[in-house]
């Protein structure tokens, strides 16, 4: 960093190093490529100066001072590698390792133990202790959570990360001296989101995975980073693979949206990858009943019935489902699948979050920037949340917005149906309203007036509010499900008229609900939000494709599963979507088409009734790229083989050529160059997203106008639910939290 007016001149080791003021000593040294060893220091966390490791040697000081409290002045010297400032570092891990065992061969640190390296680094061979080790057997926390009290060297890592950042105090200190321990919440077992971060965060092997322990060593496994596979928040994860086998996730490098942090899904949650009954192999339906077939057979056969419907009753009469969890290549296939080769516009998805209202009100509004990214939120002076539990269904929302209160001090409102952690812990105000009356409450501080009985604390609280928010600056406005169609359209116009530059995020449920509805997965809606109505982006997408597109809007999933009941649709393909269990539907109405076919992973209660069931991939099988809730794009990464199965991208490619299309894509980077060449909003770097970074976007249109309210609804997972993969995790339902009622944790 250059020298400053506003920046402070301190010399280490002999380098000269500016910083800004208030910058942490060791925080300097980092900056200058200089290693200051530390324990219980962490970034982001409150200082504790437990462990001693970090003293430094400073000029004027008659003591060595430790780099981690002490806060860098002008003109200061410091040396880190004096034969003193060895010896202390050396003299500090003598009385760490009194007690500690010296199982380095079986412990799961092994090889990543912050401990390890510095006994390397510095010694401490021998020791003056002569007295017997203490100890203790492990003890279970949790399923999930391991706790060895010997290997234990008090950084109170696991303490403050569990309060500051989780916001969930589940660990304590107990006892004194030698004899002090670390101790859960609930009687010597934990209650607890089960996220985790204490065991990545322990610098030792005190505290170990249930799913990891004693199974392999760090340098026998390969190292894949891709994108979480759960809820919305897009979080970078690195799947730790052996032998063909996931053995553990963890964000190694802290890279992504998410920094260091995951939820308990995206760090124990991946199991269902290698459940026992993930699907092999096509299924086909014979005598009433489904048996194993070659991929060759189940394709053929669907190519065939769907060109024999085609043929008698018209594209009309032939519909598809897509996934919010297949990627943006998938999605942008399927729906130029259904609209260039069957010729149908009757192409939906489950819809978790009103995004296309989100895209036209800014567009309509001149507003398209407007969107906030995960970073945003981080650093927001001021946050608005409506609706939506985050601490369960986004639980990096969840953790941006702690973090924004907690290190920047921003202020959070929340208007909300229900008493939400973030509600009773963070807000500045919280205004209770009736159920489903969120959008009124936007209506109210939007035009003013009177309504007394539309929130606890009548109109003044509505009033108190308004006010609050029109002294605030630059404001992230956070919505769930609650406000959709011209809701949404009110609140960007008042959220527009708030001082600052406000910025919205729209919250759907899954991995790439998003993606879905910017490629397209809609039926009056081609990719970037453009609709089908307009002759010019038609003639876009025609060009491209080599075909031509039904102008006629299609129907939407509701409309679609009602068509099935009445008779009128006799095809239908599904794709990563189980709407049997989501729409609570009767078996019978499926039971009244012609032909189903379903891409899933696991026998789910829609494939039982399918004439053709093909194994599809998983997210850790294949790679492309996948949209989180605010927007951004990241690069999903093919880590593992799956025997049996086939990606979306194989199967949709391979219904397409039996169909006679001449697609020419070779890989998902293919189908992804020609996103970014075609679709608004998505003309990203492509070296960016290689790299594994997030990417905003910015879509642009004016998608036609929501008309059923009822197509948009969060299916309202738990922290330990995630639609149909989650109760394949053994890891998720072992845990005593999983089974006890929705919300009972804070």
């Amino acid at each position: 960093m250059a020298e400053t007016r506003s920046s402070v001149s301190l010399t280490i080791d002999g380098k000269t190093v500016h910083v800004p003021p208030g910058t942490l000593l060791i925080e300097a040294a980092k900056q200058a490529g200089i290693e200051v060893p530390s324990f219980c220091y962490y970034p982001g966390l409150s200082l504790q100066g437990a462990c001693r490791m970090c003293l430094v040697s400073i000029e004027k000081m008659p003591k060595m001072q430790t780099a981690c409290t002490t806060v860098v002045t002008n003109g200061m010297v410091v040396r880190t590698d004096t034969d003193e400032v060895k010896n202390a570092r050396k003299a500090m891990l003598e009385f760490v390792l009194t007690n500690h065992p010296l199982d380095c061969p079986v412990c799961d640190k092994g090889g990543e133990c912050e401990l390890q390296d510095m006994v390397f680094r510095y010694g401490a061979a021998e020791t003056r202790f002569l007295e017997p080790k203490l100890h203790e057997e492990e003890r279970k926390f949790s399923s999930l959570v391991y706790y060895d009290r010997p290997r234990c060297i008090l950084c109170y890592r696991c303490i403050r990360v569990c309060d500051e950042g989780m916001d969930v105090n589940a660990y304590g200190i107990g006892f004194r001296g030698v004899h002090s321990e670390i101790i859960p919440n609930r009687d010597g077992r934990l209650e607890c989101e089960e996220c985790g971060a204490c065991i990545d965060i322990c610098p030792v092997g005190a505290l170990t995975s249930g799913t990891y322990r004693y199974k392999t060593r760090p340098w026998e496994l390969t190292y894949t980073g891709t994108i979480c596979n759960h809820c919305g928040d897009g979080c970078k994860t690195t799947l730790s693979v052996r032998n063909n086998q996931i053995i553990r996730a963890n964000n190694r490098d802290h890279s992504g949206v998410n920094g260091e942090f995951l939820c308990v899904k995206g760090r124990f949650g991946w199991d269902f990858v290698h459940h026992d009954q993930r699907l092999a192999s096509p299924l086909i339906r014979q005598n009433a009943s489904q048996h194993p077939a070659t991929w060759e057979q189940a394709l053929e056969m669907t190519a065939e019935r769907l060109q024999a419907i085609l043929t008698e009753r018209g594209p009309n009469a032939v519909a598809v489902i897509g996934s919010n969890r297949t990627t943006n290549e998938e999605s942008y296939l399927l729906q130029r699948f259904a609209r260039a080769v069957l010729g149908t516009n009757h192409i939906d998805h489950h819809r978790t979050a009103d995004f296309s209202s989100l895209v036209r009100a800014l567009t309509e509004a001149g507003a398209a920037d407007r969107y906030a990214t995960m970073e945003d939120i981080f650093r927001a002076s001021s946050i608005l949340l409506i609706g939506n539990d985050p601490t369960h269904q986004h639980p990096l929302v969840a953790y941006q917005i702690r973090q924004a209160v907690r290190q920047h001090s921003a202020s959070l409102y929340v208007i909300n149906s229900a008493a939400i952690k973030l509600a009773l812990r963070q807000a500045k105000l919280f205004l209770k309203v009736p159920p489903r009356r969120e959008v009124d409450v936007i209506r109210v501080l939007a035009g003013g007036g009177e309504a007394p009985d539309l929130a606890e604390g009548g109109s003044q609280a509505i009033t108190a509010l308004r006010d609050r928010l029109r002294q605030e600056t630059d404001t992230v406005i956070i919505f769930g499900d609650e406000i959709r169609g011209g809701g949404v359209a009110e609140l960007v116009r008042w959220g527009l008229s708030l001082p600052g530059r406000t910025r919205f995020v729209a919250l759907g449920d899954y991995a790439n609900s998003r993606g879905a509805a910017d490629m397209g997965l809609l039926p009056a809606t081609l990719p970037g939000y453009q609709p089908l109505a307009d002759a010019a982006a038609r003639s876009r997408y025609e060009s491209a494709w080599g075909a031509s597109i039904p102008a006629e809007p299609g129907k939407d999933l509701r409309s679609i599963l009602s068509a099935i009941d009445a008779g009128s649709l006799k095809a239908l393909l599904v794709f990563g979507s189980n709407p049997l269990k989501t729409f609570r539907l009767d078996q019978s109405v499926l039971s009244k088409l012609s032909f189903l076919m379903v891409a899933e992973l696991f026998p789910t209660e829609t494939a039982a009734m399918a004439d053709v069931v093909l194994p599809a991939a998983s997210f850790a099988e294949k790679s492309g790229t996948v949209t989180n809730t605010c927007g951004q794009v990241q690069a999903l990464k093919k880590t593992m083989r799956r025997a049996g199965t086939r990606s979306d991208f194989e199967i949709i490619c391979a219904l397409a050529r039996l169909m006679g299309a001449n697609w020419r894509y070779r890989s998902a980077e293919d189908v992804l160059r020609e996103i970014i060449a075609h679709v608004p909003g998505y003309a990203v770097p492509l070296p960016s997203l290689l790299v594994g970074r997030a990417v905003a976007t910015q879509p642009r249109g004016l998608p036609p106008l929501l008309e059923d309210s009822n197509l948009v609804f969060s299916s309202r997972d738990s922290l330990f639910t995630s639609g149909t993969v989650s109760r394949y995790s053994w890891a998720l339902n072992s845990v005593d939290e999983a089974k006890r009622p929705y919300g009972h944790i804070f």
